[in-house]
């Protein structure tokens, strides 16, 4: 069994902004597999699907992105997973607005989430997927707002590809999707 955790903020006002694309990542891969992310586990809302005869979930945690940690952890510990078992997905101001980076481990890079899954998964040895939102003004401002139109045409792009990558990782290892995704351009 493996989890894919795709991080943002819960409620209908911080639906598609910057700090969401782990959602929106994550909603529509399942969409292209008809996967439904509505069971609620863990202060998380939770799809699964088997993919040649492992189990995988599809996590969503409901807490506030700061404490994304406490979900992971409960659903860690409930499925006996191990930090190589999941991959976790979110947005980075420190890359290029529509950039991927896959990596196998790393620290949180600041970012408060990832700092939250560190402190309850007990280390940073875990797959990530990094998507690059910019940077512009206050961090705080910048990362609840929503893409203005030029970006959200590049945004949505990533947001496929980074759909894809999932796909790839899946069916031809996390390599294979790093030597894909993290090519420069």
């Amino acid at each position: 069994m493996r989890a894919i955790i795709g991080l943002g903020n819960p409620g209908r006002e911080y639906a598609h902004t910057r700090h969401n694309v782990g959602f929106d990542v994550l909603d529509t891969f399942a969409r292209h597999r008809k996967i439904k992310i509505l069971s609620r586990q863990a202060h998380g809302l939770v799809g699964s699907f088997d993919h040649y005869g492992e189990q995988i979930l599809l996590v969503k945690p409901q807490t506030f992105m700061n404490e994304s940690g406490q979900t992971v952890g409960q659903i860690m510990r409930k499925y006996h997973l191990e930090p190589s078992d999941i991959l976790v997905i979110y947005d980075d101001m420190d890359l290029p607005l529509g950039k991927i980076r896959i990596k196998m481990n790393g620290s949180s890079g600041g970012h408060n989430g990832m700092k939250s899954i560190i402190a309850h998964v007990h280390s940073t040895d875990f797959p990530r997927m990094r998507l690059g939102i910019g940077k512009n003004g206050e961090a705080i401002n910048h990362v609840l707002s929503r893409f203005n139109r030029k970006d959200k045409q590049i945004m949505d792009v990533t947001i496929e590809q980074a759909a894809d990558a999932l796909n790839m990782i899946l069916e031809d290892g996390i390599e294979a999707a790093m030597n894909q995704y993290n090519r420069a351009e």
